[in-house]
């Protein structure tokens, strides 16, 4: 599996790079303490390089870190041994009390990370530690500085292994802000990274109902439930995580990581727009179609040119009466799935459609099912999103947040076999 990490940036990213459940294929299951191979590199024969990196795949990352620096200097084009450098750099800095001491190695880290990216390593933990602020910043667990502190010396003490310390610091959090998300969900880090499942569940659970929004305790979660062979749980929990944020990529990490698991193939319908609405003012719109969808006998092209008129109409006039409490137009979930919708007409009320089903991009057929199923306001927003029908995610879940479960449940996860 992937990196398990946090989605904030400073110490707090820095700490929880560093807590990782790797899966290497369907049936080989690996300590949650065990980092990720490092990305691919051509073999060497030197002992040094073979010893550092056996160091960093037990955890001893102040040695491999050390030992990984000497390496680099001979082998300076080696992805896996500069990658296992920046990571080992990394999970160092967290260990330093000092916060400026802590900032300048998160700087370099990132500095490692970016010549391993140079040198053509697209690794998800690379992502990951590019994500890093290049100041070196640290991002604060609350708002209240002893709450603050606590939390800090808490995850020092997690970095340096002192899980029972560690665990003292987040209840001490705890008790002066029963609430705090970070503090309840490293709680259940701690037993996760001890293989005490039972009890990680317990405090992941009280994570996600601290803040249902937030996709870390669910995916967590879902890791959990995996390492108990709870395959269908643990599917559940990372669907939770994407409605939590379906605009994060962190939250997909789980589930895509869980369908290469079960051999299970996502469901994700992408429409591949063949119109184009351009805006000059109200009274000039223009519509250009793909020339592409007009092809003899396909429906699709009639479909996507009432797509580009519906739009258009929004344009004009729709939108300020849907939404007259905005001060300028926006592309809206509502239009979306209006528009949507009445490519769907088109499409079914073409008397040749089944005829020519064959022939009819399979996004198209496969949105006729969406339509029929009650689906399209949930696609609108999960398929067809952008930063501005994004907006109205929020408060669509909130008020439908079984038919956006329903959604991926039925038509995006497949049932993987027992």
């Amino acid at each position: 599996m992937a990196a398990r990490f946090r989605r904030c940036s400073g110490s707090v990213l820095m700490v929880a790079i560093s807590r990782l459940l790797i899966v290497g294929t369907v049936a080989a299951q690996r300590s949650p303490s065990t980092p990720p191979a490092p990305a691919q590199a051509a073999k060497h024969d030197d002992p040094d390089r073979q010893r550092a990196l056996d160091l960093y795949h037990t955890g001893k990352y102040v040695e491999a870190m050390m030992l990984l620096e000497k390496v680099s200097a001979d082998h300076p084009s080696d992805v896996a041994v500069k990658e296992g450098w920046a990571f080992s750099a990394m999970v160092y800095a967290g260990t330093l009390n000092d916060p400026d001491l802590r900032k300048k190695a998160r700087v370099r880290a990132r500095q490692l990370a970016l010549e391993a990216k140079q040198l053509g390593d697209t690794s998800d933990l690379l992502a990951i530690l590019l994500e890093l602020p290049e100041d070196g910043s640290e991002a604060s667990f609350s708002g209240r500085k002893e709450v603050d502190d606590v939390m800090k010396a808490a995850e020092a003490d997690f970095s340096r292994g002192d899980l029972g310390k560690a665990r003292d610091g987040y209840l001490h959090a705890l008790l002066l802000e029963p609430t705090n998300y970070d503090a309840t969900l490293f709680m259940g880090d701690t037993y996760f990274k001890q293989q005490q499942q039972v009890s990680a569940g317990e405090w992941f659970a009280r994570a996600a109902e601290i803040n249902p929004n937030r996709e870390t305790a669910f995916r967590y979660w879902g890791d959990s439930l995996w390492t108990q062979g709870k395959s269908a749980e643990a599917r559940e929990k990372y669907i939770r995580a994407i409605i939590a944020e379906p605009y994060n990529n962190h939250s997909w990490m789980g589930l895509n990581q869980w369908a290469e698991r079960t051999k299970a193939s996502l469901h994700w319908v992408r429409l591949e727009d063949k119109s184009a609405v351009q805006v000059q003012d109200d009274q000039h719109i223009n519509i250009t179609l793909d020339s592409g969808s007009l092809k003899k006998h396909d429906p699709g092209g009639a479909a996507w040119m009432i797509y580009g008129m519906n739009r258009a109409l929004w344009h004009r006039d729709r939108f300020k009466k849907e939404f007259p409490n905005e001060a300028r137009y926006r592309r809206t979930m509502r239009e979306e799935a209006d528009c949507l919708h009445a490519m769907v007409d088109v499409l079914l009320g073409q008397k040749d459609f089944e005829k020519h089903k064959k022939d009819v991009d399979p996004a198209l057929v496969d949105l006729v099912g969406i339509d029929k199923a009650g689906f399209l306001e949930p696609f609108a927003l999960l398929n067809r999103a952008d930063s501005e029908i994004a907006q109205d995610y929020g408060s669509y879940r909130d008020a439908h947040l079984d038919l956006v479960y329903r959604y991926l449940d039925e038509f995006v996860v497949p049932k993987a076999a027992p």
